[in-house]
């Protein structure tokens, strides 16, 4: 029971997420974690810049958008830079009249969580992963000097969705792994495979505004879509970890700061 309460406290703590004066580091961090040399890019009252990679618009606002409303609430910059603007997401418009409205509609859900919108320039259902697009992947996140990034767990059935996984993945590597590096769900169960949160974040008091910038994809048939599965996986994450409603995630670690096996 003792045990219990101590983790407990340690997910709430780790839930405020870089509110108030506790260091970032020590809260979504796990252990000993906390100690690495990524932990120590993170101070105490520090603006952080935060960029969160998604295939299309939208696939940020629902797998994490709580998350980040919560930084830009507590005055970080943060940063949706979409790998392409949903051009082939209707058959029957074509995919310049897509990407017209889906920008429209990714401009004005990232005013409403405070975030700054950017697009990669891919082409939604043709993304490409080669030494060219790795290349402009790590251009793009090296200009934002980010202290931390969020992308899509590259084990997806979607193929945009695993394409902006690892071309994240590529630029951490190449950028010497010097942020802390998160993957974020989207449709756990029919898409996302295999996602088994590290960390957690509680979004309670968030919802209403992840809500609303949602709905502010209106292309995307958004009341259904967060009924059919980000309401269930918020609220399945809460039960997890204790709260109302949680977003998880998977912090990637690197080969050095891996645990060793107890006893060996």
């Amino acid at each position: 029971m003792k045990k219990n309460k101590l983790a407990r406290r340690g997910f709430i703590k780790a839930s405020t997420f870089g509110l108030g004066g506790i260091s970032l580091a020590s809260m979504i961090l796990p252990g000993e974690l906390a100690a690495t040399s990524n932990a120590s890019l993170v101070q105490d009252h520090k603006k952080l810049r935060v960029v969160c990679v998604g295939a299309h618009p939208g696939d940020p606002e629902f797998g994490c958008g709580g998350t980040m409303a919560k930084f830009a609430l507590a005055g970080h910059l943060v940063t949706f830079l979409y790998l392409t603007r949903g051009e082939a997401s209707d058959p029957s418009k074509s995919f310049a009249e897509m990407a017209a409205l889906r920008t429209k509609e990714a401009e004005n859900s990232c005013r409403i969580l405070q975030a700054k919108p950017l697009f990669a320039g891919q082409i939604d259902g043709n993304t490409i992963l080669d030494k060219e697009k790795n290349d402009e992947m790590t251009k793009l996140l090296a200009a934002e000097e980010p202290d931390l990034v969020f992308t899509h767990w590259p084990l997806d059935s979607h193929p945009d969705h695993q394409v902006a996984g690892m071309l994240t993945l590529t630029a951490w590597i190449r950028l010497t792994r010097k942020f802390p590096l998160f993957f974020y769900e989207v449709n756990t169960g029919s898409e996302t495979m295999g996602f088994t949160p590290t960390n957690y974040v509680d979004i309670t008091d968030v919802r209403e505004k992840k809500m609303t910038a949602l709905l502010a994809h209106k292309t995307q048939a958004p009341e259904e879509t967060y009924s059919s599965y980000f309401r269930k996986m918020e609220e399945f994450r809460g039960l997890e970890s204790g709260v109302n409603a949680a977003e998880g995630f998977i912090l990637f670690t690197d080969k050095a700061n891996r645990s060793t096996i107890m006893g060996l």
